[in-house]
């Protein structure tokens, strides 16, 4: 079967916060290690991806957490009412204390959200999310 996503890194911006990973169909977010991830902080993030996607075009957001962070998982319910086209959340986990973490943060997410133990995993869900409209 061949993909039907486009897998091409469109832009890389490294913020304050993180690196983020654009595609066409999705994001790779990596927050730094100790970051307090707040609405206010992620700011400059939020406008990027409104940039990229809009509010039409469907994309999944993964967060690969690669590092150590905190945030307000409350957030989620601001920022979902910012991008209708928002198809999916992922989190890519490498340890349990964020597989309880990110299970605890499903709660707060009014979307399609899955754990996943790699990024290619990750990455490839999306092409069911995004083919399934």
């Amino acid at each position: 079967m061949s993909s039907k996503i486009n897998k091409t890194l469109i832009r890389k911006h490294d913020l304050k916060i993180g690196s983020f990973y654009y595609y066409e169909n999705y994001m790779v977010a990596e927050v730094k290690e100790g970051i307090a991830v707040s609405l206010e902080n992620s700011m400059e993030m939020l406008k990027l991806t409104k940039m990229y996607y809009g509010n039409s075009t469907p994309f999944v957001y993964i967060t690969n957490r690669k590092n150590s962070y905190s945030f307000n998982p409350t957030a989620h319910f601001k920022t979902a009412q910012m991008f209708p086209n928002l198809k999916g959340y992922a989190v890519v986990i490498y340890d349990h204390m964020n597989k309880d973490i990110a299970e605890m943060e499903k709660s707060f997410l009014n979307t399609n959200v899955r754990i996943f133990d790699s990024l290619v995993e990750a990455i490839n869900w999306v092409e069911e999310l995004i083919v399934l409209d």
